[in-house]
This record gives structure tokens, C-alpha cells and sequence, in this order.
């Protein structure tokens, strides 16, 4: 675990080295995973402690998933604004075949427009609850191959966590539900985010 924690500060100094100054616009389209302790804000601190300007804005509602939040439409008219650098999507762990396909499949609409408008796709990988630990290659490997498969930046909080997990057997990521994020792990994931958003 101090092994792979001295990488990731490694990996946030080079990242940052050549951004610093710079300015960044995030689009958080997620659900209470996201919006949970406000995570959007927390990357707009991490990056300033590097020197990035990063502004986010969030479009997140409660059980939503990527297909709710393109059905309704208002993400479309966000993503053609062209007024974002990145866009970070996510939805729940989706270890079973009907999230897998529409990680992918949605993910393909999303990349298409994202590449039409200036903008990198991303996926937040997410982690399933404590009582679905079991699932948790699945969400790995399904983020994983999404991401591949659309040309899209993973950023892979998930497995990040897992490592943390099975190295400490400390769960205090995971909030008193055993399913959302503590402010702990909130401040993990921006860290996480920002690291290999800027390393890519």
C-alpha cells in the first residue's frame, strides 16, 4: 500500500507540472454518487492545490443512470455548449450484463457527441456496496472494457478502492448506508479523479 501510495503522489506531481496555470471545465453527469459530499467541488479544490483552475458544473439526480440522464435530454444541450473540456459519466456499479451494455452502449452516444463538440469522455468508476462486495471484479472489468471500447478516459475509483480495502481491511470509504461514499471517500475519488484526468 506505501508502495502504490508514493506512485500516485509521483503521479500527481508529473501530471500537474505542465498544467499548472491552466484552465479546466469538468461536466459531473452522475446521480447521489456523485452529488454525495458535493465531489464536483472537492476536485475543484484538489486542483487548486496543484495551480489548475478546474470548474465544474454537475448535472446529477437520485437513481439515475447514464440512459435517464440522456433520455431526458438536457445533457445533450450541455455537451453541444462546447463549453467543456471533459465529461464525467457515471452510474451505479453495474457489475450485471444490463449495466455492462448500457455502460457501453450509452457510453457510445455520449463518446459520438463528446467528439463532435470538443469535449473527452470519461467514466467514473464507481464500486458496489458492501453487501455486493462479490461483484466487485465485474465493475472493474465492465468500466474497463466501456472505456476501452469508446476511447474514453477511465478513471477507476472503483478498483482504487478496492486495493485500499483489501490491503487495510479498513472500509471507511464507504458511509454508515455501506453503499455511498463517506466525506473520506469523497475526498479519495477527487484525488483519484484528478490524478488520472491529467495524467492521460
Amino acid at each position: 500500500m506505501k508502495k502504490y501510495c508514493c506512485l500516485l503522489v509521483f503521479t500527481f506531481l508529473l501530471a500537474f507540472t505542465s498544467l499548472q496555470g491552466q484552465s479546466k471545465r469538468l461536466l459531473f453527469v452522475g446521480n447521489s454518487l456523485t452529488y454525495s459530499n458535493n465531489l464536483p467541488k472537492l476536485v475543484e479544490e484538489v486542483g487548486q492545490e496543484y495551480g489548475v483552475d478546474i470548474q465544474t458544473k454537475m448535472l446529477a439526480f437520485p437513481n439515475y443512470a447514464i440512459e435517464d440522464h440522456w433520455n431526458d435530454g438536457s445533457v445533450q444541450k450541455l455537451i453541444a455548449s462546447k463549453q467543456f473540456d471533459f465529461v464525467i459519466i457515471q452510474q451505479g456499479p453495474s457489475s450485471q450484463a444490463d449495466g455492462r451494455e448500457m455502460l457501453i452502449d450509452y457510453g457510445k452516444k455520449y463518446s459520438e457527441l463528446c467528439k463532435e463538440n470538443g469535449a473527452k469522455l470519461c467514466y467514473f468508476m464507481v464500486w458496489p456496496s458492501r453487501r455486493y462486495y462479490h461483484t466487485y471484479s465485474g465493475v472493474i472489468e465492465n468500466h474497463r472494457d466501456a472505456a476501452k471500447l469508446n476511447e474514453a478516459i477511465l478513471l477507476p475509483v472503483g478498483e482504487v478502492w478496492k486495493a485500499y480495502f483489501d490491503t487495510t481491511n479498513n472500509f471507511n470509504y464507504y458511509s454508515a448506508d455501506g453503499f455511498h461514499p463517506s466525506q473520506k471517500g469523497s475526498e479519495s475519488a477527487a484525488k483519484i479523479i484528478v490524478s488520472h484526468l491529467f495524467s492521460n
